[in-house]
């Protein structure tokens, strides 16, 4: 793809969005087409057959009679909130390069922010989620890399102050990025490493890292392992085989530090895997709304005291 295009691409404007979405019914459409784009299909026996109940919104089956509303059982399940906000949640996290705070998001679509707060962390789930599903392939650079403010106490990577976390950038063979994974862990160990490639990573690609010894188990995986000894610092970073693991970690730090005062450890693997997922999908922005609103539709409830809970590790 030339040079910029992917940047400069034109996605829909908010414009655009609203007389797409704008409106209660135009949502529950997009949901029922995407949900169900064959029709409806019960999703307790499996009968194509039903009707809707219109006083009460929901559908039941002509075959067993079960019935269920539009969005049971997905992340929007017994929601209060209009549709249609939660379709702006989805424009604003998706086409806005920068982060958006929870603080943010409750004054565009105006609720409070407890309710912002809980509706961009379901969305979040539902992308880290996604992304643990995906896998890179092929010539794939990784590094390790850290989130976190300066403070008294140890540095490096062996610093409580810092929330360590492997970048992972699959490439062309000319070394032009494709996609990105990024991965919160315990720690820089070997038995870490081998559990990350065994699980993100397809057998026969080729790593490239520095020399970190940890970095040695992505065979455990299958993959082949190429470390390039290169003792850090300035030189390390002109060379051309780590351009895109230089630029990624920076791009994330900016990202999070120029929008969040503070990110607990818990919820770091959900807004690492929000800049993955945008990354990723960023040669067609367009279809990344609907793109999320189908997995939405395949992912569970998600209750309060769950995203509380939150996943301390990717």
């Amino acid at each position: 793809m030339p040079k910029n295009t992917v940047q400069f691409q034109k996605g829909p404007s908010l414009h655009e969005f609203i007389e797409k979405y704008g409106s209660e019914e135009q949502c529950q459409q997009a949901l029922y087409r995407l949900r169900w784009p064959t029709g409806y299909i019960c999703p307790e026996c499996g009968n194509t057959t039903g009707c809707e109940l219109k006083s009460r919104k929901i559908y039941q089956c002509h075959k067993c009679h079960h019935q269920s509303s539009l969005i049971a059982g997905t992340i929007f399940h017994g929601t209060k909130l209009p549709l249609k906000k939660w379709f702006l949640a989805i424009y604003l996290l998706t086409q806005r390069k920068k982060s958006t705070s929870a603080l943010q998001l409750s004054r565009e679509i105006g609720v409070n922010y407890n309710t912002a707060w809980k509706l961009k962390h379901k969305l979040m789930q539902v992308i880290m989620e996604r992304q643990s599903q995906k896998k890179l392939a092929g010539r794939i650079e990784m590094d390790d890399a850290c989130i976190g403010g300066e403070k008294p106490g140890k540095r490096g990577r062996g610093s409580r102050n810092k929330i360590p976390f492997v970048a992972a950038v699959e490439t062309t063979q000319d070394g032009r990025p494709m996609k990105i994974q990024l991965r919160r862990f315990r720690g820089f160990q070997s038995a870490e490493i081998a559990r990350y490639a065994r699980s993100s990573l397809c057998a026969g690609s080729t790593v490239f890292s520095d020399g970190l010894y940890c970095f040695r188990a992505v065979t455990d995986a299958g993959c082949d392992h190429m470390p390039i000894v290169t003792g850090g610092g300035r030189k390390y970073t002109q060379l051309s085989t780590f351009k895109w693991l230089n630029t990624m970690p920076g791009n994330i730090k900016n990202a999070l530090q120029g929008t969040f005062h503070a990110i607990r450890k818990k919820h770091v693997p959900c807004y690492l895997a929000k800049f993955e997922y945008r990354f990723n999908r960023r040669f067609n922005l367009p279809a990344m709304i609907e793109r999320l609103l189908c997995v939405a539709l395949r992912t569970p409830p998600m209750p309060y005291p769950l995203l509380r809970m939150a996943e301390v590790y990717g």
